[in-house]
């Protein structure tokens, strides 16, 4: 259950990245069965790099020291390679190739770190650039040319979840539009007096452009809009995620709205805009660029509006944004921005906490980073909320995914580093008492919220040495001395079983010839359904079938890509000498009947 976490998240970074998409530690190089191969991803290589790299090698791809040209960026060490091992760093000929002339990369996910099939006397590569000696092997994720021979591999270069970015990088709006109600505007700037000095993009000390609206000179309830282009959703799952960073020097009363304009077709000229505000910043002043996620759920074509209010304060500054990008997986459900992050570090022993948040399902929870001068950790804690006597306990098979995120402002060229854990009936401590059981039950009084209540802290759980200083200069996880963490929430992992039992079953087999169907069921999305047995005699087939339910309006038609799997259950005793007969389809397409009806709408 943890690795299938982990899977998905892996194929959703090449569904951002490139045009690769898929149907739902090994794998040989490129396409070697005509219906598929097998990639393996057991005990230990459960980690998005690691899936990456497998999946790469399913694509077609190398090794990065394989390329026919290694030889100008690496050295071999031959007699460091334990013995029968060798052939890993065989050569690829430059007619078998698949760099299609991008330069070599040191921050490959298909390159071997400097130890790889060590004998113990030292390393088997060694960089020619020195500085790159650490880097090779990096457990982060896909570097920016590993996507570029993807797309080149596969002749595309467009993306599956990717919408927009924009930097405003050389003065552009990236076809954005402006238009205002009373006396303020949006403005191109590369500064403002009362703040930011820079642009987010060059942090640290570059001179690049970004938006800012004065809500200085405005009356009470002025409003400005930053209009993106249309854009149209590419995925069925009509989930996007708006990530943008800002900057706020004006009056504590200033708002600003995010909000969707959506249009029913393209002759559609004004649109509809979204009855609720998607989202509103109401804060005090900033004195970093924040970043920001809000989660959209467009079905049509759409635009997003920045959309600045005046209050009935004076201010003497106001709204900047930069750095926008839009794409269509989960927002992260938690983020924690510590600023400074280099002084902190190294002078507090104190911990940093992030808000409260609520799961999906009700859970309440938080997330923190301890401090020891050179690293720091990340934790997770449970904590009581107001849904507690409604949820199961212990909270069990929840997959809690930690990112320090990578700022380089294009989202399609970070590389982030994450850690994930996913909590079991194994979470105990040495009395048995389970870390994700109530915090009411188990854990201590944290701090008092806002309605004067006393919350209550379940275990501290998470990762002692997360990252070091050091590594943090490697890519942009510091970036204007702010450090950003971000903390996803997955709800429960399962597997959802109809159960079907059918009692002397050799007489029902041999003397009727009805059908015997299971109860109706739901599956975890809210699609109805049953499953049943018909009789022939001597054999006998099973069924499924998809029946009207509570929440049809609500859900995607055709009920398509989901897999249905039937089991004949081997009853011996014990589980572990079980042999059980299966059989599976997965719901598509091409599943119609001759009037092109589909089977399963």
């Amino acid at each position: 259950i943890h690795t299938k976490g982990i899977i998905l998240r892996a194929l959703d970074q090449f569904r951002l990245k490139s045009c690769i998409d898929f149907k739902q530690c090994y794998s040989y190089i490129g396409r070697v069965n005509p219906n598929g191969q097998v990639l393996s991803i057991g005990a230990g290589c459960e980690y998005v790099h690691i899936v990456e790299h497998e999946m790469l090698h399913a694509l077609g791809f190398y090794h990065e020291q394989s390329r026919y040209d290694r030889d100008d960026y690496v050295t071999i060490v031959w007699d460091n390679i334990l013995k029968g091992r060798e052939y890993n760093f065989n050569k690829v000929p430059s007619d078998e190739s698949t760099t299609h002339g991008t330069p070599y990369d040191y921050w490959s996910v298909m390159h071997y770190s400097k130890d790889a099939f060590t004998n113990g006397n030292g390393s088997t590569i060694i960089t020619i650039d020195p500085k790159f000696q650490d880097i090779i092997g990096q457990s982060l994720e896909m570097s920016y040319y590993d996507v570029q021979e993807l797309n080149l591999l596969y002749k595309c270069n467009s993306t599956i979840a990717f919408n927009m970015y924009c930097g405003f990088s050389n003065g552009t709006l990236c076809g954005m539009d402006r238009c205002s109600q009373g006396n303020m505007s949006w403005e191109l700037v590369t500064q403002v007096i009362t703040g930011p000095s820079s642009d987010h993009t060059t942090l640290p000390g570059g001179i690049g452009y970004f938006m800012h609206v004065s809500t200085a000179a405005g009356q009470e309830g002025d409003t400005a809009q930053l209009e993106t282009q249309r854009m149209t959703p590419k995925r069925d799952c009509h989930i996007q995620c708006l990530q943008f960073y800002y900057y706020h020097s004006g009056d504590e009363s200033d708002v600003l709205n995010i909000w969707i304009r959506e249009f029913k077709n393209e002759q559609d000229s004004t649109g509809t805009r979204h009855i609720k505000t998607i989202d509103s910043i109401f804060c005090s002043k900033t004195s970093h660029w924040k970043l920001h996620h809000v989660s959209l759920n467009a079905t049509k074509n759409f635009q997003v509006v920045f959309e600045a209010q005046n209050g009935v304060g004076r201010s003497t500054g106001g709204f900047s944004v930069d750095d926008i990008n839009l794409h269509e997986t989960e927002c992260p459900h938690l983020t924690l921005q510590i600023d400074d992050f280099q002084t902190v570090l190294e002078t507090t022993t104190a911990r940093i906490y992030s808000s409260r948040q609520y799961s999906s399902e009700g859970y309440a929870f938080r997330f923190g980073a301890l401090f020891f001068g050179t690293h720091f950790g990340l934790y997770m804690q449970l904590l009581s909320g107001d849904y507690d006597d409604q949820l199961d306990w212990p909270c069990l098979r929840r997959q809690m995914t930690f990112q320090m995120l990578d700022q380089t402002p294009n989202i399609q060229q970070q590389m982030a580093k994450r850690w994930s854990f996913t909590t079991n009936e194994y979470h105990v401590d040495p009395n048995g008492v389970n870390y994700f059981d109530n915090p009411r039950k188990i854990g201590s009084a944290v701090f008092t919220d806002e309605n004067n209540k006393q919350v209550y802290g379940g275990i501290l759980y998470g990762l002692y040495r997360f990252s070091t200083l050091e590594e943090m200069q490697n890519r942009e996880f510091l970036k204007g001395g702010s450090a950003v963490f971000t903390l996803n929430f997955q709800g429960k992992l399962r597997i959802l079983l109809s159960n079907f039992r059918i009692d002397d079953f050799q007489t029902v087999l041999e003397t009727t010839t009805a059908r015997i169907y299971s109860s109706r069921q739901y599956s975890s999305e809210g699609y109805a359904f049953q499953f049943g047995a018909f009789f022939f005699g001597t054999h006998f087939g099973l069924y499924m079938q998809l029946l009207s339910g509570d929440y049809d309006d609500q859900l995607d038609w055709p009920c398509l890509r989901r897999q249905m799997t039937f089991q004949m259950l081997d009853q011996t005793p014990n589980i572990q000498q079980q042999m059980a007969k299966r059989w599976s389809f997965t719901t598509n397409e091409y599943h119609v009947n001759p009037n092109g009806k589909g089977v399963k709408t």
